[in-house]
């Protein structure tokens, strides 16, 4: 078995074939090698078969998010010059709207329409019946573009990350074997496609040649129902973001459930508060937990397996750098700092992106080179992470580089005050934001979410709770306690969505 979707599912010979007949209809439909395709459907064993066929016609697949609003979808299409999409029927009213004004000219995975004549159509069962099973003739080599992955960044402003055959294979391959996964592992698919989550969830997977199950949307919100679906379908590897593993903590009835199959819990894209953690751990003695870190630019570059955790709110580090990578930690010279000290994380690996697709004023600011001998240099990608190394070789993320403010002189990690609040008894999340204060200085705003138990607590109480771990000048100003935060679809805090609510007076 290849794929899993609930009770369905598709063998790796049904894969094969059916994403052949897919790169033919594709080459049919004028896909050429190095166009970029279109992925828009929600999660279902079609799903697979269009990463694979649109890579076997030559073409690099762009995820299309469905849940985000048309004007994106649109954005993401004409920067891209997308003239292909595969898609599902249950997405032709949306693109009844979100296909004006834009390349889109063939639509595989739905019926032709009359009143839309600027497309072509193509369905799945036709796919099938019509097309032959092998691959077409197209040359495909290892720097070719495999998947190009749109991010808002700070700005909103989307970006497409350009992966290669290359970079995707080799980070596949590194967790493939870094985390020992078998034939007989069946994977969780958490993540939406266009978060770079899924690239070990599909192609990890394919390496060791196990299975992965893809969790269908619904399931990701009501923990509950994650949970069972886990035990009932024994999955062996669950990886995904802390917040979906708090909410399985603290929702997911986990007591009522079997989840002794589990061996790897993997979690990244953003820290794990300790004591969410620590209790996790507790829950799934048999299970080994990891910490994998890496930018969407640069896949999973560090990974570090959590130990039995002390009674302490300490924060774990991401790990080493993996074998096949090269980092430097430097300040703001760009000179090199010794082991302790704080700097930004570069790093030179085979899993690193080309570049940001169309942006080459991004390019320029991304990338440093060091020469390294006569006409020869390396490239490092800069995170825009902060992060301290010990002497041991260990990194220690400290937070973002543009996520460094300073108030009254003073410079302020944001990401430590969030910490100090996660780290409070009756905080389930925290975010901090800043925000222009009065006479040019920077103001810090608060918010924090509370675990379903707790007694209210007050912005003012919990702000007492953190002045034993923090100086002075970092204390939030104000303190607001929501109900909940709003969310990326990869299922991270919007922060700038609740810094601009906060500019608006509505935080």
């Amino acid at each position: 078995m290849a794929m899993r979707y609930l009770e369905d599912s598709l063998s790796y010979s049904e894969l094969a074939t059916r994403s052949n007949q897919l790169a033919n209809a594709l080459a049919a439909m004028g896909v050429n090698r190095g166009d970029r395709v279109g992925i828009f459907m929600d999660k279902c064993l079609d799903l697979p078969i269009a990463l694979h066929g649109i890579m076997k016609a030559g073409a690099a697949y762009v995820p299309l998010d469905p849940g985000a609003p048309i004007d994106r979808f649109q954005t993401v299409v004409r920067d891209c010059g997308i003239r292909h999409v595969v898609t599902a029927p249950n997405k032709l009213e949306t693109l009844h709207t979100a296909t004006q004004d834009t390349p889109i000219e063939y639509l595989v995975g739905i019926d032709s329409d009359p009143a839309q004549p600027q497309w072509r159509a193509i369905p799945w069962h036709e796919v099938y019946r019509a097309e032959p099973d092998r691959g077409p003739a197209v040359k495909i080599l290892d720097g070719d573009l495999a998947y190009i992955i749109y991010t808002s960044g700070s700005t909103g402003q989307p970006k497409g990350i350009m992966h290669t055959h290359a970079s995707g294979l080799s980070f596949s391959r590194w967790a493939a074997q870094e985390y020992e996964l078998r034939p007989d592992d069946l994977l969780s698919n958490h993540a939406p496609l266009h978060f770079d989550l899924s690239i070990l969830e599909f192609f990890a997977g394919a390496v060791a040649g196990c299975a992965t199950s893809l969790i269908p949307e619904a399931y990701t919100k009501f923990p509950a129902s994650y949970c069972k679906l886990i035990a009932d379908q024994r999955i062996t590897v669950l990886y995904t973001v802390p917040f979906a593993l708090i909410q399985l903590l603290l929702r997911g009835s986990m007591e009522d459930h079997d989840l002794g199959a589990l061996r790897w819990v993997i979690f990244g894209g953003e820290p794990f508060p300790t004591k969410h953690l620590r209790e996790l751990m507790q829950r799934l003695p048999q299970a080994r937990f990891d910490n994998i870190y890496g930018p969407a630019e640069v896949n999973g570059i560090t990974h570090y397996t959590v130990p039995a955790l002390a009674d302490t709110d300490d924060a774990i580090p991401i790990g080493k750098i993996a074998e096949q990578a090269e980092s430097l930690v430097v300040g703001e010279d760009g000179e090199p700092v010794a082991p302790g000290e704080t700097g930004e994380l570069l790093v030179s690996t085979p899993t690193m992106m080309r570049g940001y697709w169309g942006r080459d004023d991004l390019n320029r600011k991304a990338f440093f080179k060091r020469s390294v001998a006569r006409e020869l240099e390396d490239v490092f990608y800069r995170t825009g992470d902060l992060v301290t190394q010990d002497p041991n070789g260990t990194l220690w993320f400290l937070g973002r580089k543009d996520r460094q403010v300073k108030v009254r002189g003073y410079r302020i990690e944001l990401d430590e005050v969030e910490a100090a609040l996660a780290a409070v008894d009756e905080v389930e999340e925290a975010a901090v934001i800043a925000i222009p204060g009065i006479e040019g200085s920077q103001q810090i705003v608060a918010m924090v979410t509370l675990k379903c138990n707790a007694e209210r607590a007050t912005g003012e109480t919990l702000l007492s709770r953190i002045k034993t771990s923090l100086p002075s000048y970092a204390v939030p100003g104000a303190l607001t306690v929501r109900e909940q935060f709003p969310r990326t679809t990869t299922g991270k805090i919007d922060r700038r969505l609740l810094r601009e609510q906060a500019l608006d007076g509505r935080a």
